[in-house]
């Protein structure tokens, strides 16, 4: 504040007051100052927001606790008490705990191998320098923009050929790397890892794997929980590949739960018990590493 009678009588009247709501604003920005807060526009966005997506979960669960007479009397604006009966028939219906053991099984390995080979790729095409670099993550990113139906009839053909129709290998092979995993680990490391860093390393005497494995992975790791957990979830509700390469005697949660129409034609009370039983690992999943989740997020929007 000192200094502001002295731009006065140096500068004038109007050049003090500038410099003062210049200092006012700083002061408001700076750690222990009063900060801008978010107006009603942005809690009702963010509330909007919220229960449009709590809300397809909370119909599940209302439907699933009702029984098919309930249901076509009309909409149910409260919970009933049927949704343990529900939860049975599921079990007695479909195979549940193969479905939901094949869909761990395939989850866990492919968000393994998508985070291991991604970030392989990843710091690679970051870090690397070898000739045709940028055409190759050119190629790999333009991948992402052919859709997953042109690619369905020669990937069954190579299955089976293989032998592999049937089995879970049809499910996890495929998607032992993607083209969004590469783009995302190349992205994050190009600035999150100092190229000085790799070159020091080098200099004490580690090889290029060394150098990964000591430097690279563990500045991934936020980006790659992130990654870990949207594959993994992208992979636990997939439905498409695994409906058309599965046998119906061992199949995923939702090829499963599809069965559950076939059985009892249209009824929402069981079908829906169904999906809320195979959400909850995934609630589970997001309770337990929710905050690697949105540590990951900010760190790669810092970084961008």
């Amino acid at each position: 504040m000192s200094s502001i009678p002295m731009i006065e009588q140096t500068a004038g009247k109007g050049a003090a007051r500038a410099a003062q709501r210049g200092l006012g604003s700083r002061r408001r920005g700076a750690p222990g100052g009063t900060a801008r807060r978010p107006g009603f526009l942005t809690y009702g966005f963010l509330a909007a927001v919220i229960l449009g997506s709590v809300f397809p979960l909370w119909w599940s669960f209302l439907v699933g606790t009702h029984d098919s007479s309930v249901i076509s009397k009309g909409v149910p604006l409260v919970p009933g008490g049927n949704f343990l009966a529900n939860a049975a028939s599921v079990l007695d219906t479909i195979p549940f705990w193969k479905a939901l053991g094949n869909s761990v099984l395939v989850s866990t390995v492919t968000a393994f191998s998508v985070v291991l080979f991604s970030t392989l790729a990843g710091f690679a095409f970051a870090k690397l320098r070898f000739r045709g670099s940028k055409a190759l993550l050119v190629f790999v990113i333009a991948t992402m923009a052919v859709p997953t139906q042109l690619g369905v009839v020669p990937l069954f053909i190579v299955m089976a050929k293989l032998g592999w129709t049937g089995s879970l290998w049809a499910v996890i092979v495929p998607g032992v790397v993607t083209a969004f995993g590469v783009f995302w680990m190349t992205q994050y490391l190009r600035d999150a890892l100092p190229d000085e860093l790799i070159e020091a390393v080098r200099i004490d005497g580690a090889s290029m794997i060394q150098a990964f494995w000591y430097v690279g992975l563990p500045a991934a790791r936020p980006a790659a929980a992130m990654l870990a957990l949207f594959t993994f979830v992208a992979t636990w509700t997939n439905f498409f590949w695994p409906f058309i390469v599965l046998d119906p005697s061992n199949p995923t949660l939702p090829v499963a739960l599809q069965l559950l129409q076939a059985a009892h034609f249209v009824d929402y009370s069981i079908v829906l018990a169904g999906a809320v039983l195979s959400t909850i690992p995934l609630l589970l999943l997001f309770a337990v590493a929710g905050r690697q989740l949105v540590s990951g997020i900010m760190q790669g929007a810092v970084k961008g």
